[in-house]
């Protein structure tokens, strides 16, 4: 999951890596590897100095646990075309899934995790990252939390990542060459999504349009209250879901799960000395609701 503008790119990139068998015997939880070479070397490039992270026992069953939790379909996808899944300090973003070439054998990726998202909560974590999209104000009077629960931050990351993989594989979005492409809208992109990564015109918002996912910058957070209530007048349901079409279902799916499944909240919430001025709650809007019959898929036995 990007946290910055650049990293953005990666999500597109290709990782090669030496051919590997495509049957696995052991659960994709086990898979732990180093992460390929061409991530090390894409982050070393963006100024950074990764470095693999041995985990120890507490740590690995962590991770077994996300795997767990994953949906039915995300565990069956994961189990034929998880390659690897690998940890690192010192990387700029908080997790990168990339394609590992696999000529002759099905589509097979790498997940590289961020360690110090083991230590974290999903309420710390995706208070951080979403603390990102705006710049502090002088007087520090405002503040912005998420509350998405005590649960690990590895099992949203980790759903999130997945569905990118099951994305990729069964084809929930499009995938074309380039991203200004106009192609055949899917279902899932269908009156939401014009191009990969510019939404219909009637979601085309001139403020949300400012904001990190869309702008690379950040905004002021004296505007978050407004870009809060612009957002809940889209079907997306979070800031970094109008990355993309890819983040789209990746986050809609993770909220989803983690509320309606693993019964945990999720929601953003706004205040000024501590008086509460928004509450942006996606499970609760009208036209998030009405996306998720799209998610049965991922819950069919």
């Amino acid at each position: 999951m990007a946290i910055s503008v650049v990293v953005l790119v990666f999500f597109s990139a290709f990782t090669s890596a030496q051919k590997v068998d495509a049957t696995y015997k052991n659960e994709p939880s086990q898979r732990i590897r180093i992460a390929p070479e061409r991530v090390f070397n894409m982050f070393r490039e963006a100024g950074m100095k990764p470095v693999n992270r041995n985990l120890t026992r507490a740590q690995k069953d962590k991770v077994s646990r996300a795997f767990a939790l994953l949906p039915p379909l995300h565990q069956r996808i994961l189990k034929q075309h998880l390659h690897s899944i690998s940890f690192m300090d010192n990387m700029p973003n908080t997790a990168l899934t990339s394609p590992v070439d696999s000529t002759g054998v099905p589509k097979l990726f790498n997940i590289t995790f961020r360690a110090g998202l083991l230590d974290e909560t999903i309420s710390a974590w995706a208070s951080w990252k979403e603390n990102t999209c705006f710049k502090p104000a002088d007087d520090a009077k405002y503040n912005l939390r998420v509350e998405g629960g005590n649960l690990d931050a590895i099992i949203y990351v980790l759903l999130h990542e997945a569905t990118h993989i099951v994305d990729a594989v069964i084809g929930i979005t499009p995938h074309p060459a380039e991203k200004q492409s106009v192609v055949e809208p899917t279902p899932f992109t269908k009156k939401v999504w014009s191009t990969m990564n510019v939404p219909d015109t009637p979601y085309i918002d001139s403020l949300l349009e400012q904001t990190r996912f869309r702008s690379g910058k950040p905004v002021a957070i004296s505007l978050a209250p407004e870009v809060y209530r612009k957002l809940a007048q889209t079907p997306f349901p979070s800031l970094y879901a109008m990355a993309a079409w890819s983040e789209d279902i990746a986050e809609l799916a993770t909220i989803h799960h983690l509320t309606s499944r693993l019964n945990q909240p999720f929601y953003v919430v706004v205040t000024k000395d501590n008086v509460e001025l928004t509450r942006f709650e996606p499970m609760k809007s009208a036209l998030v609701q009405q996306r998720l019959g799209q998610l049965a898929i991922f819950y069919a036995k």
